[in-house]
Parts: C-alpha cells; sequence; structure tokens
C-alpha cells in the first residue's frame, strides 16, 4: 500500500480539487469562470500528430495564449458561434490524477479525461490525456499551461467547438 505523507496528500486533495472544478466550469459552459483560472501567462495548447513536439514549429489544434484565451471566450458570448447553436451538452470524467513534480510554487500534473459531447450533429466521445504546469498564486491555485493530447489527434476530427 502506498502512503503519502499527510502534505503531500493535502496537495493532492487540493490539485485534485481543481482539476474537477476546472472540468465542471468546462462541462456547464461557465467560460468567465474557466478563463478566471488561468495565470496572466497562460498557454493552452492541443497538439496534432501525437504528443507533439514544439508548439512553434508543428501544427497543432489549438495553441493559445492568454490573450487568445480571452478572445475565445468574448467569441463564446457573441451568441455567433453557430457551431456551439445550441450548446454541446458535455460531461466528462478525470481520473488518474498524479503530481509529477514540484518546483517551488510550480506543479507538473498530469490526468486522464474522457469527455462526452452531444450536440446536433451526434454524440461523440474524445479521449485526452492532461498535462497541467499549476502555480500557486497567493492562496489561489491557477491553470499557466494546459495540454491536451488527444488519444485520435492523428486522424481527422470533428469540429470541436466547444474547449476540451
Amino acid at each position: 500500500m502506498n502512503t503519502l505523507a499527510p502534505e503531500a496528500r493535502a496537495l493532492l486533495d487540493e490539485v485534485t480539487q481543481f482539476i474537477y472544478r476546472e472540468a465542471r466550469f468546462q462541462d456547464d459552459h461557465a467560460y468567465d469562470e474557466w478563463e478566471a483560472l488561468w495565470t496572466e501567462d497562460g498557454v493552452y495548447w492541443i497538439p496534432a500528430n501525437g504528443e507533439g513536439g514544439d508548439p512553434e514549429m508543428e501544427m497543432s489544434i489549438v495553441y493559445d495564449n492568454r490573450s487568445r484565451i480571452a478572445l475565445r471566450i468574448r467569441q463564446f458570448h457573441t451568441g455567433k458561434r453557430y457551431s456551439q447553436s445550441p450548446q454541446s451538452r458535455l460531461r466528462r470524467i478525470v481520473s488518474n490524477i498524479e503530481i509529477l513534480n514540484q518546483d517551488g510554487d510550480e506543479l507538473l500534473v498530469t490526468s486522464n479525461a474522457m469527455v462526452f459531447e452531444s450536440s446536433v450533429r451526434g454524440d461523440i466521445i474524445w479521449a485526452s490525456r492532461n498535462e497541467y504546469t499549476l502555480r500557486r498564486e497567493g492562496h489561489a491555485m491557477r491553470m499557466a499551461r494546459k495540454k491536451v493530447v488527444l488519444v485520435n489527434n492523428e486522424t481527422a476530427l470533428y469540429s470541436m467547438a466547444f474547449l476540451i
């Protein structure tokens, strides 16, 4: 049996609750709340064609800095995002949350996710391995980086009109 020291258990619990809250905000299309989870230098990356190498040199499905994240959310609020009219119904299952490394106030965290999307074009299941760089800012945990590696990112993908 692998037992964690109380401090490590408390940190893992905090990280787990953060990732669950992020998933809930995404499922509920609560994008303002989701955006508030990001640091000012945040990067959101969904590589194409495998694990992804250098997003500056290779194609990505999404590679957004903090201002681009904010722009996406403003676009959702316009009501003119027709691929999300009506909004997809989403539910995700998050598992295998692990803290891989801690360096000062930053944590490298991974998890697995299955996202069920029901929309007018049909039902789709998205599976991914997520990597987070979480940073403590004051008393709050925030995302400095999120990388979503879709299991099937080497094939043609349906339109992903929500934030995965």
